[in-house]
């Protein structure tokens, strides 16, 4: 069996087929170091016998998806918002997750105007991160490919989001940093120094792989499994690997053909992209 200890597999890759504690355990017994759970397989579920059975499986948790969406069309609705956020921290740092993935949202209903919608996710954000202080879950911020600026994040850039974490974190306290997901930067121009900038700033805090297919036939649910696309996962992977990251490379696939196999399909085909990449992750 090849050691996939430095890999994740994020639940969504499975499709949600099984229940949180069957995932677990099927996640475990093929070697994996780490899950990354979704707030639909947790909420509902007693979140401290959860946490309990990640560590009995020997199981780290890479990080915890996701925030609820930020902007809203008024502001009894942002406080909502950022509320729900709240509660998903507590159950964050139950779950010792390493962070807190925020996928920031996109336009309000009804709105045009991206610069507002940007300013309510600095805003949300900033009141998040005390919360996320105290309960010692850093926030990390996804740059999702602009193609989703409208409605699943106006933040799309590693630079724009590296800005607002200096912004609101200028001291770098380790609470504010980024999750680098290959499918929403692999295009940029300035992936290299961005994630090597991303690095120095000691605000890399998750690292997803998966692969972009060409063609794509659908923008959300027809992503690859590394080595399936054009990614070069292999240079990304040893160039994240050399500035020190420590953390799981975390396998995040959303794909509809995928999701018609079982989960154990699923898991055998993650295990040997997975393995094909682990040459990349030696330190």
């Amino acid at each position: 069996m090849p050691d996939l200890s430095r890999f994740s597999i994020n639940t969504a890759t499975l499709g949600h087929q099984a229940s949180i504690h069957a995932t677990i355990e099927a996640v475990a017994a093929r070697g994996f170091g780490g899950i990354a759970p979704w707030r639909r397989e947790i909420e509902g579920e007693n979140v401290v016998k959860v946490a309990q059975h990640l560590r009995d499986a020997g199981l780290k948790v890479s990080g915890y998806c996701r925030s609820t969406y930020l902007p809203a069309a008024s502001r009894e609705a942002w406080r909502r918002n950022v509320e729900d956020n709240r509660r998903a921290l507590r159950d964050a740092a139950v779950l010792e997750a390493a962070c807190f993935v925020l996928v920031v949202g996109g336009l309000a209903d009804g709105s045009k105007d991206l610069p507002d919608a940007r300013a309510q996710v600095a805003e949300g954000i900033a009141a998040l991160l005390p919360d996320a202080e105290a309960l010692g879950v850093p926030l990390a911020i996804e740059p999702l490919h602009p193609m989703y600026a409208a409605d699943r994040a106006c933040v799309n850039t590693i630079s724009q989001a590296l800005e607002l974490c200096s912004a609101l974190d200028p001291q770098t306290s380790g609470f504010l940093g980024l999750a680098v997901d290959v499918y929403h930067t692999w295009w940029d121009p300035e992936l290299s120094a961005m994630i090597a900038r991303t690095a120095a700033d000691n605000r890399l805090l998750a690292f997803h792989i998966n692969d972009w297919l060409v063609p794509t036939t659908d923008l959300l649910m027809d992503r690859g499994m590394p080595g399936d696309g054009v990614i070069d996962l292999g240079r990304i992977t040893r160039q994240v690997t050399d500035t020190g990251f420590a953390g799981l490379m975390e396998l995040e696939v959303f794909s509809a053909k995928l999701w018609q196999l079982r989960p154990d399909e699923i898991l055998e085909s993650a295990s040997l992209a997975c393995a094909s990449l682990a040459s990349y992750t030696d330190t």
